[in-house]
């Protein structure tokens, strides 16, 4: 990916936008952590212009993260006509969005007593209108990440997961673990219910206990139902990830879900990542709910 010749030599694009209050400051943070050369607050319409500096920049750089959008909703449009123009030069460009629900948007401007972006008072027609602005660049986009339910730190680590290694097979997948009582994630490509296998809550000295110990993990993965469906799982990964890359899918993320988001799919994400891990792939694990 990028031409080499002439001092192009840019071979990967993050171009980072998003909801107001979504996180694209921690997105950039967790990037350039990550080794991405990361240039934030990028007025869309010059994203070209940017590309083409870098790329006869003297030591050309391999992997830039371009965010954008954070002086308000309106101009991101901009990035789209932009976003296709690199492509057509030949660069590898994705475009990465980052949401949340309007309420938890709410109660972050809240929190932090900013104004938001797009001016207007009270805060929720303010982010309506964002919405409404930003809504064919979010139909547009290569990833779209839920950040409603993640902490600062979850959120990093999803970053990571996504964009930290890029010598690693893709998909590249996320395997995580939630609880259907804080809600669905709305991200996930593949939702997997696993509160039909018996549950450590009622168990009374497991019940303190999360996924991540020993014994709790041991209770999830040496139940005959576990075995099953990890056999199951299994021939469902050989058929779907294998397709995935053939039609290339670059990004996957595997939701495991129970009642509470602390016992049973937090085992069971430990496990399907490792296998996926052990067979070759790229997998990382996130547990959503298990401080919960």
């Amino acid at each position: 990916m990028g031409d080499r010749e002439g001092g192009r030599g840019v071979s990967d694009y993050l171009v980072i936008t998003g909801m107001s209050g979504a996180g694209r400051s921690t997105a950039a943070a967790a990037l350039e952590d990550a080794g991405w050369y990361v240039i934030d607050n990028m007025p869309p319409s010059l994203l070209a212009e940017a590309a083409e500096a870098l790329s006869a920049h003297g030591r050309p750089q391999e992997r830039v993260a371009l965010v954008v959008g954070r002086g308000g909703g309106a101009p991101v449009d901009e990035a789209l006509p932009a976003v296709e123009a690199l492509r057509a030069q030949g660069h590898a460009v994705r475009l990465v969005f980052l949401d949340a629900p309007d309420e938890i948007l709410v109660r972050r401007f809240a929190g932090t007593r900013r104004r938001h972006p797009m001016g207007g008072d009270p805060v929720d027609l303010a982010i309506a209108e964002e919405r409404r602005h930003l809504r064919a660049v979010r139909e547009r986009a290569d990833v779209v990440l839920d950040t409603g339910s993640l902490t600062v730190n979850q959120l990093r680590v999803r970053i990571m997961a996504l964009f930290g290694d890029p010598g690693s097979p893709g998909p590249r997948t996320t395997v995580l673990s939630f609880g259907y009582a804080h809600g669905v994630p709305l991200d996930a490509d593949l939702v997997l219910d696993c509160r039909f296998l018996p549950n450590p809550y009622w168990v009374e000295e497991l019940r303190p206990q999360s996924g991540l110990d020993e014994p709790v993990r041991r209770y999830v993965l040496e139940q005959p139902e576990t075995t099953a469906f990890l056999e199951e799982l299994q021939r469902l990964f050989d058929l779907l990830l294998p397709a995935f890359q053939r039609e290339g899918k670059s990004y996957l993320t595997i939701a495991l879900g129970c009642t509470g988001g602390r016992h049973r799919s937090v085992a069971l994400a430990e496990e399907v990542a490792g296998r996926l891990q052990a067979a070759g792939w790229s997998a990382g694990v996130l547990h959503r709910d298990v401080e919960r």
